[in-house]
């Protein structure tokens, strides 16, 4: 008991929902005080109808907020494995996990679990959304932009009444000189207008992509997948078919339901004639096969703090560059060795080469950065879903911490190229390959 309530309290004690509950507040508050001046619920049947739809669209906003707060999106089990051995060919390993990748799950590293369903992670809710909580989440987005709309009318009517009192005055309209506006309700009117219209602009805009990957059936990462997809076949006869469009009135079924609770397993799920459950997991692999191609190999001559704003070590250049994500800087010292599989002008995205028996010795040298290199890539060059077997040992009791994956963002100054012989076979392997497929 004492364990919920304190879960409970460390969802909400974060900047993204306390910020999210105050605007909802403010807003529902300094509507309710200007449309009692405004239009009293107690003088008129239009007025009481006005307040009771305005309440039922703010409550109905937080409620659904709090709901996708808390139910979360569902996480897939620890060393989760399919019933079939025979399909783990066809998915991938997750390490931190220590189990396999379900079709349509991704792992998430604030949340540091695999997802289920995983569309992105929300610092609203402080929560990933996905399977489990989109229903509720579309929902608190649609009651956020209705009520914001409405109190923006009721404010805006309330403010250009309350300005243009003495005009009622004068001419004898005293049924609408009922505002009377003081600084502080002038100020706060203003202010919670520039709110309403700044969350019906920011979530109006989530919400439009929500309601886009129900209609479609498909999130944002399979969104990135689906066109890269696309872009590995470009000039070839080959086409793919996304395996989880059903059509539209489908697709929405899918999420869509009464209870907001979520349909099926969050592990087999319907698909499309001519495709299979593991149609989208084939096509991961394959591009995560063209990734590990096109990886190449840094090593850091100049030790990196991990800072996101490193403007004292490395210059303004790079601090007025940065990527434009919210992934994770990297701290890396003189000799480690990086495998970047993306590149900005000053920045490198990779992934620290880690040994697994004892820390590298460090002496600045490229010489033996390129040893350590070598002695890893025998080690971690093998596929992305290992062999039912080696599995199987690594659960012995004996069993070893899992392996945590170091990546992040790095100044691209502060390393150098290694160029390797296996690197160059490798790529011009995979190249060869792909030029006979077309």
């Amino acid at each position: 008991m004492t364990s919920g309530i304190l879960t409970v309290f460390w969802r909400f004690f974060h900047w993204g929902p306390l910020t999210a509950i105050t605007i909802i507040k403010s807003i529902t508050f300094m509507t309710l005080y200007m449309n009692a001046m405004w239009w009293p619920p107690n003088r008129s049947l239009g007025g009481f109808v006005n307040q009771t739809i305005f309440l039922i669209l703010s409550a109905s906003t937080g409620f659904n907020f709090v709901m996708a707060s808390l139910i979360g999106p569902k996480f897939l089990p620890l060393r989760w494995r399919p019933k079939n051995p025979k399909d783990e060919q066809f998915l991938q390993f997750c390490s931190s996990c220590e189990g396999f990748k379900a079709p349509r799950s991704h792992h998430c590293r604030k949340c540091d679990r695999c997802v289920i369903k995983m569309d992105h992670h929300c610092p609203w809710i402080n929560h990933c959304v996905g399977w489990g909580n989109h229903a509720y989440f579309t929902s608190f987005l649609a009651f956020a932009v209705a009520g914001c709309l409405h109190a923006t009318v009721i404010l805006f009517g309330s403010l250009y009444a309350g300005l243009h009192r003495d005009w009622y005055v004068y001419y004898g309209q005293y049924s609408k000189a009922t505002v009377h506006l003081g600084l502080w309700s002038l100020i706060l009117g203003v202010f919670n207008i520039g709110l309403a219209i700044g969350v019906i602009i920011a979530v109006g805009m989530l919400l439009f992509f929500q309601v886009r990957a129900i209609v479609n059936n498909r999130t944002g990462i399979e969104d990135w997948i689906v066109e890269k997809a696309k872009h590995r076949r470009e000039g070839t006869e080959e086409t793919f078919r996304y395996p989880y469009d059903l059509g539209k009135w489908k697709n929405i079924m899918q999420v869509a339901s009464l209870t907001c609770s979520p349909i099926g397993n969050g592990v087999e799920w319907a698909i499309a004639e001519g495709c299979d459950q593991f149609t989208l997991t084939r096509e991961q692999l394959k591009q995560k096969s063209e990734k590990r191609a096109r990886t190449r190999t840094y090593s850091i001559n100049r030790s990196v703090s991990g800072s996101w704003v490193p403007l004292w070590s490395q210059g303004c250049r790079v601090c007025l560059s940065p990527p434009l994500t919210d992934e994770p800087r990297i701290k890396l010292d003189v000799g480690d060795v990086v495998r970047v599989t993306r590149w900005r002008k000053h920045w490198l995205f990779g992934e620290k080469v880690l040994e697994e028996t004892e820390e590298p010795e460090r002496n600045g040298t490229v010489q033996k950065a390129q040893k350590k290199h070598k002695q890893h890539k025998k080690k971690s060059d093998q596929p992305e879903v290992d062999e039912p077997e080696k599995e199987k040992e690594e659960e012995a009791p004996s069993s070893k911490t899992p392996h945590r994956r170091i990546r992040g963002w790095f100044p691209r100054q502060c390393a150098v190229e290694l160029v390797e012989d296996d690197d160059d076979t490798e790529q011009q392997k995979h190249f060869s390959e792909k030029k006979k497929n077309k």
